[in-house]
């Protein structure tokens, strides 16, 4: 087995959707690095640089929504034998019409924002493990994240199992451009295990735990109504298994994973990869996701019979402690497909492109019916990168 075992499963980055609305989809494309990247296995070798754009852009029937073009420049390089480091920054651009309330058109806005974002890992290594240690920050006009997260990974003697674990602080800062004397604050630690086994030359199994305990303001300050508690406590097990068809020289690379959250959410994932190579300098990968979460406890269904804040009919002569009409906390099921490309170029250089396609809708919720009075929701996005090692 080679040195790095576990390199050959992909990890799932945990990420929250952003207030404004997007979907799931730019939530991962667009996760703050920090936190997630306790999870991202670091690389000693040679020095590389590359660069990423991703387009993204989500609709409702009739509705354009959001917009984003999102260029991202990163480097790798060691600093000798035992030391390396890397780094990303991104610049998000975000424009169109979000919607005030659950999946209302009428309440829609115009808005635009700019998010700049950037990450720094140092990497120590040695003969069978590596220990990291990073720092992370994120700006917007109304929102700001700064985050610290430490990395161990270690192998056995015969590099056929490795070991993981990381740990991440995250700082918040929430304001309001509806309410320019909002200033919120929470804070969220994250911690997470793993172990990767080689079962043969071509099965890899991995299981990971990750479990987070946030503090602080959860409400989102351009919905109402909206009062959320204060805290939110996340677990999930994820599961992969990566198998080698050495006669079609293709590997299969699945996972699935259950998560849940003290707000009530419960959710499945499920995901298929098939990275083939029809000649020795391009590879092909299909995939598709599957997705199926509940609604959170406090979740309501607005009726939108008039215009303006779509309260529950009894909100005023009995107002609960939490309530919430956020499409994300919301009972729906997901599909995702993607197909991405990727080719050598020669002198060390390589390009790739992955395009997706994303729908969501509460009739595919599993098991019962989603929640009612949602309109499908739909994402897509193109990403393309070009990377040099040398």
């Amino acid at each position: 087995m080679p040195r790095s075992a576990g390199a050959a499963v992909a990890a799932t980055d945990e990420s929250a959707c952003k207030r404004n609305g997007w979907g799931s989809v730019i939530a991962a494309a667009l996760a703050i690095p920090g936190i997630s990247a306790a999870q991202t296995e670091p690389v000693q070798g040679q020095s590389a640089v590359g660069i990423k754009w991703m387009n993204y852009q989500d609709w409702q029937p009739g509705f354009d929504r959001i917009k984003v073009n999102s260029p991202a420049f990163w480097l790798r390089t060691p600093i000798n034998n035992e030391w390396g480091v890397e780094g990303t920054v991104t610049l998000d651009s975000v424009s169109g019409a979000s919607p005030r309330y659950h999946t209302a058109v009428s309440g829609a806005s115009r808005m635009s924002d700019e998010r700049r974002a950037g990450d720094v890992k140092i990497t120590r290594f040695a003969d069978r493990s590596s220990w990291s240690v990073g720092v992370a920050a994120s700006n917007e006009n109304d929102y700001r994240s700064r985050a610290i997260s430490g990395q161990a990974r270690w192998a056995s003697e015969d590099n056929n199992r490795t070991w993981n674990i990381g740990a991440g602080v995250t700082m918040d800062r929430i304001g309001s451009t509806d309410a320019p004397s909002l200033d919120e604050r929470r804070r969220t630690i994250e911690m997470t295990a793993g172990v990767t086994q080689a079962l043969s030359r071509t099965d890899l199994v991995q299981v990971s735990v990750t479990y987070a305990a946030g503090k602080g303001y959860y409400s989102d300050p351009y919905k109402r109504p909206d009062y959320r508690p204060d805290f939110r406590n996340r677990t999930s097990v994820s599961l992969r298994w990566n198998h080698h068809l050495e006669n079609w020289d293709t590997t299969l690379r699945s996972s699935y994973r259950i998560y849940r959250d003290s707000f009530g959410v419960h959710s499945h994932t499920a995901s298929l990869d098939a990275v083939f190579s029809p000649g020795p300098r391009l590879q092909i990968t299909p995939s598709i996701r599957l997705y199926t979460q509940d609604a959170a406890s406090f979740y309501y269904n607005p009726v939108y019979s008039y215009t303006g804040t779509p309260y529950p009919a009894d909100y005023f002569a009995k107002s609960p402690t939490y309530i919430s009409a956020d499409q994300r906390l919301s009972a729906f099921g997901a599909v995702a497909l993607g197909l991405k490309f990727a080719a050598q170029l020669g002198d060390g250089w390589t390009a790739d492109m992955k395009v997706e396609r994303y729908q969501q809708r509460s009739g595919w919720h599993l098991g019962q019916p989603g929640s009612r009075g949602l309109a499908p929701f739909s994402a897509s996005y193109v990403q393309w990168g070009l990377m040099r090692q040398f």
